[in-house]
């Protein structure tokens, strides 16, 4: 029980930050490119974390068994998922990101059963079409938006490659702390997206540095990159991956309600209706989870 409170926990806070996300990436990608702007997320990220990583003694990874999973959790989630979200982000529009993007829970079901076997029962896949829903209802369909049929593919491509990450963590969180596979995890990511970097400054993009954009890029790496990845990685680790992919649909719940706390925007009806949509999926397949741990228990004690 205490296990599935913190895992909720942490899930929700990282989806929570994302939500608020996109209305800054957007932001910031009009004045630095796509690339530069992951690039510097990283660097910021890794260096956070690796500091936390000093000051708490913890050894860095050891023999090719530790660096395997890293590697491609650095390479299939950090490097691919997050360049095709800003790419398809500044080609397409953050309302159509954020409503895209929202597919990964449904992915992360169909890899938690193919990979870590996980059994999709009727509640659980009751509990995905009812959050999705809602996901639907709060955002819509908007029109008239500025968006492209690449960028759209793109961000496509970032749901599928997030939800093999998470997969992937839940799998390497049994022989790694969370911590470690997050910071060295992001260090193969700056790594990574370094020669797409040079690439954009030897073409010569231009790149704006003003005030706010260098706040908006501190957010990015110290809050959306390095805080928000630890806490959805440690939320998946504590877990079944099929019932934590559901939290990811608080994003476009959170992006809604900070975008009518802090922008003003318009709250409609249909943005209760939806949130309860997403809750209520969420409560469903949680509230399994606890009743499975309860039987599980009852078993044990009548065992022995």
């Amino acid at each position: 029980m205490r296990q599935t409170f913190f895992g909720s926990l942490y899930l929700s806070l990282a989806a929570s930050i994302w939500g608020g996300m996109y209305v800054v990436s957007k932001y910031v990608l009009d004045y630095v490119p796509p690339f530069t702007l992951v690039w510097l997320r990283y660097a910021i990220a890794f260096f956070v974390l690796w500091t936390i990583l000093r000051l708490k003694r913890i050894p860095m990874p050891k023999g090719k068994n530790d660096w395997k999973p890293i590697i491609y959790i650095g390479v299939v989630g950090y490097v691919l998922s997050i360049s095709l979200q800003f790419v398809g982000t500044k080609w397409s529009d953050a309302h159509t990101a954020s409503l895209i993007t929202s597919a990964t829970p449904a992915f992360i079901v169909i890899f938690a059963r193919w990979m870590l076997h996980e059994t999709m029962t009727m509640r659980k896949l009751s509990a995905l079409l009812l959050a999705t829903a809602g996901v639907v209802v709060v955002v819509g369909f908007s029109e008239g938006e500025t968006t492209s049929f690449l960028g759209n593919v793109l961000l496509v491509g970032a749901a599928v490659t997030w939800a093999l990450l998470s997969v992937l963590v839940k799998m390497a969180s049994a022989r790694l702390s969370v911590l470690v596979i997050t910071t060295y995890a992001i260090f193969v990511a700056f790594i990574g997206t370094t020669p797409m970097m040079v690439w954009e400054w030897w073409e010569g993009m231009s790149k704006t540095f003003s005030f706010p954009v260098v706040l908006g890029i501190f957010y990015l790496g110290i809050v959306s990159t390095a805080g928000a990845f630890f806490l959805w990685n440690k939320g998946m680790e504590m877990m079944d991956a099929g019932v934590g992919s559901l939290f990811f649909f608080f994003q476009p719940l959170v992006g809604s309600l900070f975008g009518w706390l802090f922008l003003h925007e318009q709250l409609r009806f249909s943005f209760w209706v939806g949130g309860a949509f997403i809750v209520g999926g969420v409560v469903m397949a949680v509230l399994e989870k606890n009743g499975v741990e309860s039987e599980r228990q009852n078993e044990e004690k009548v065992s022995v």
